[in-house]
Parts: C-alpha cells; sequence; structure tokens
C-alpha cells in the first residue's frame, strides 16, 4: 500500500494533500502483562486490552471557501450565486463521518465514523502557502458489528459503502471473531 491518490470525507474529495504530511498514525495494540514471584524473567499471562488504530493526519492545502466549509465547519457567503466569503463557527463544532483514503497502489482504506480535527494553519509568505492541519480520531461505528476500519481493492468497494446505506464496512460475522 502507497501514495495517496484522493481523501474523501462524506463521499467529497478532499484538495491537494501536502507532499510528506499524510502519516497513518498507527497506535500498538495494549496489552497488559501479570508477572507471577514464581516465574522470573516472564509474564505468566498476558491480557489484550486494545487493538491496534489508526489515527491518519496531513496537511490539506488546496484552500477555497468549500474546503474551508469542509474541514473546519463555520459558514460560506454569497454575492448573488457566487461564492464570496467563509466565516468560522463560534462554537466548539464537531465533524465527524466517513472517509476513504484512495491509494495510488489501488487499494482504499475505509473508515466509516471519525471526528474531524482541524484547524487553519501555515505560514503567509511568497514561498509557502496556508493549509488545514487535519488529525482524525477513529471512533467505533454507531452499528453493531461494523469494523472501526477496512482496506478494500478500490474496484470493488463494499456494497454497503455509500450514503444510501450510511457508509458502512461489511458487519463481523460469527466465524471472522
Amino acid at each position: 500500500m502507497y501514495g495517496i491518490g484522493a481523501v474523501k470525507y462524506k463521499g467529497e474529495k478532499v484538495g491537494y494533500i501536502a507532499k510528506n504530511t499524510f502519516d497513518l498514525g498507527g497506535v500498538k495494540p495494549e496489552a497488559a502483562d501479570i508477572e507471577a514471584e514464581q516465574v522470573p524473567g516472564a509474564p505468566v499471562l498476558t491480557i489484550p486490552q486494545s487493538n491496534g488504530k489508526i489515527a491518519p493526519k496531513f496537511d490539506m492545502i488546496q484552500l477555497n471557501f468549500e474546503s474551508l466549509k469542509q474541514l473546519l465547519g463555520g459558514r460560506l457567503h454569497k454575492t448573488g450565486e457566487s461564492i464570496t466569503g467563509w466565516t468560522a463557527p463560534r462554537a466548539a463544532m464537531v465533524l465527524d463521518g466517513p472517509w476513504e483514503l484512495e491509494l495510488v497502489s489501488g487499494q482504499s482504506v475505509f473508515i466509516p465514523s471519525a471526528t474531524l480535527l482541524s484547524d487553519l494553519a501555515g505560514k503567509l509568505t511568497l514561498t509557502e502557502t496556508a493549509k488545514i492541519e487535519v488529525e482524525l480520531k477513529v471512533t467505533a461505528p454507531t452499528k453493531d458489528k461494523v469494523p472501526p476500519y477496512g482496506v478494500f481493492d478500490s474496484k470493488n468497494l463494499p456494497e454497503t459503502w455509500n450514503e444510501a446505506a450510511g457508509w458502512l464496512l461489511p458487519e463481523e460475522t460469527e466465524e471472522a471473531a
């Protein structure tokens, strides 16, 4: 798996991702080792606490009014039919939703539910651009038995990965567990 082809939030493409900023943010699984006095040097039991996780982070650099609203919330302003501005939200915003990371190598990473944490950042110089720093906190889908993320062939998307079906991955079955 390699190369970001497209990043989609709620089915809509997010703008350009700055070179060398995309990080899956993997977190190793956690476990508690139980040790006994009678058995020095090795645990007698390891109790799993959590599976490994991902927490993607990237900088989006293709800023326009629509992308500011898409990733930061807030409000668009129009003059006639033309969008002429954007204002930030006054209250704390929680943007949740499905994400798709379409890879150049032919796979897609699907995240049914993630909380978007983002901020407007960067430098306003003639050699750098403003950017939206994005971090995704993967959360458990609201439907039981749906995994938190998955990887599929980009040409064979799960039947449940669409707006009408709720942007879900196939449910776990008894045999898969």
